[in-house]
């Protein structure tokens, strides 16, 4: 982020209510990105637009990343605590793509879940229907720039102190993976939010 980029401090209904009304202004389906690594805690945020879009009429549901991982043969395969695997091999945006984000809009079906893991085995999920004006927002970790066609991006940045000192010790290694997929993604998502303290977040508009 840049030095003279503005933000605007908010709360956090404040935060819920924005991105509520750019989900709205989309007609139809909306697929929706809340890019944010795991120390920022996206899904309690997810889940709070969710039930403001659907007290609006829209129905919505949640898709979380992590139950779009690969197999942990593929993810530990060059061991536990490889930060390039964490970048490329660890989830499965192409599924996610094909199963979520193309499929919603072709066939107006998706797939909740396609792998559970923390069992390490298929999540033996059904497809379910998309209802009319469905809103998905997906959730987790450098979504962005994986060329996935959303209809709103929505970032969750934590500065790099924020991000060592929210991530749990068993995890301290995805934070070199985490900064590094970050510098390499160009483009501003539609909102910017510094998350350092969610308390207190701010916002960037970027279109």
């Amino acid at each position: 982020m840049g030095a003279m980029t503005m933000f605007t401090p908010t709360s956090p209904d404040g935060l819920v209510a924005l991105v509520t009304e750019r989900c709205l202004a989309v007609d139809g389906t909306a697929v929706v990105a809340i890019d944010a690594p795991d120390a920022a805690q996206p899904l309690p945020l997810s889940d709070a637009i969710c039930a403001s879009l659907r007290e609006q009429g829209r129905p919505c549901d949640v898709v979380s990343v992590h139950d779009y991982v690969r197999p942990a043969s593929l993810r530990f395969e060059h061991g536990r605590d490889d930060e390039l695997s964490y970048r490329t091999l660890w989830f499965d945006y192409d599924a996610l793509n094909r199963e979520v984000v193309r499929s919603v809009r072709a066939d107006r079906r998706w797939l909740p879940r396609l792998w559970d893991e923390a069992e390490d085995r298929s999540a033996r999920c059904a497809r379910v229907p998309a209802a009319d004006g469905q809103v998905l927002l997906v959730t987790g970790p450098m979504l962005l720039g994986r060329d996935l066609d959303f209809d709103v991006t929505v970032q969750l940045h934590l500065s790099e102190g924020a991000l060592r000192r929210r991530t749990p010790d068993d995890q301290r290694w995805t934070v070199p993976a985490l900064l590094r997929r970050a510098a390499d993604v160009t483009g501003e998502p539609d909102l910017l939010v510094r998350y350092d303290h969610p308390p207190k977040p701010a916002v960037r508009a970027g279109r």
